[in-house]
């Protein structure tokens, strides 16, 4: 047995994304609050236009049976429709864009689409910091920051739900490692949004 693969018995599948991820999380977050979305509406405006694109490209995953089986509330857990709102609220236009990475009636490898939600759930978890930004800018869970809110039963115990059900999903040790690529694609695909948005 590797050490890879003493690694993959031993540590969650969670805490693994989070340690191959863990660079490009933090690049991403450094050049987000150098862009200083919570200086003016404009500012955030971009934000939410970088969410709408982020969320359009993974929106099928959230319509797959095959994901709705194993995690819990998968569609309740879909926030592209609050970003629609969102831009709507702050009198800004959809970004254009090209195919989105999953398409509708598609079928998404099923490991790499476990990265990709583990990046979109995890940004949920943090937005609370964001949404106490965003008040000062006079936007709330109801006008302007709705894709920000918290679940009803708590961000805590709603990302714990999540994580420990994409812990619990069977994956042999070359889809676990499609999932940890699919996390860090999504991480790439953030940030090329921020770029064209925010910059």
């Amino acid at each position: 047995m590797t050490a890879a693969q003493r690694d993959i018995d031993t540590t969650s599948r969670v805490k693994r994304m989070k340690a191959a991820t863990h660079g490009a999380h933090a690049a991403l977050d450094g050049f987000i609050m150098q862009a200083k979305p919570f200086e003016a509406r404009e500012n955030f405006a971009r934000f939410v236009q970088m969410q709408y694109l982020f969320h359009r490209d993974l929106d099928a995953l959230f319509y797959d049976a095959r994901l709705d089986a194993l995690l819990p509330d998968l569609i309740g857990r879909r926030r592209l429709a609050m970003v629609e709102q969102d831009l709507a609220d702050l009198g800004v236009t959809v970004p254009e864009a090209g195919a989105p990475i999953f398409a509708n009636g598609g079928e998404p490898d099923l490991a790499e689409a476990l990265g990709w939600l583990y990046v979109v759930e995890g940004s949920n978890l943090g937005a609370a910091f964001l949404l106490k930004d965003a008040a000062k800018l006079g936007l709330d869970e109801t006008f302007g920051a709705r894709h920000l809110a918290g679940a009803p039963e708590g961000r805590g115990l709603h990302w714990r739900t999540f994580t420990a059900a994409l812990d619990a999903v069977e994956l042999d040790n070359a889809a676990e490692m499609r999932a940890v690529a699919g996390a860090e694609a999504a991480f790439r695909r953030v940030h090329a949004h921020a770029l064209k948005t925010m910059a």
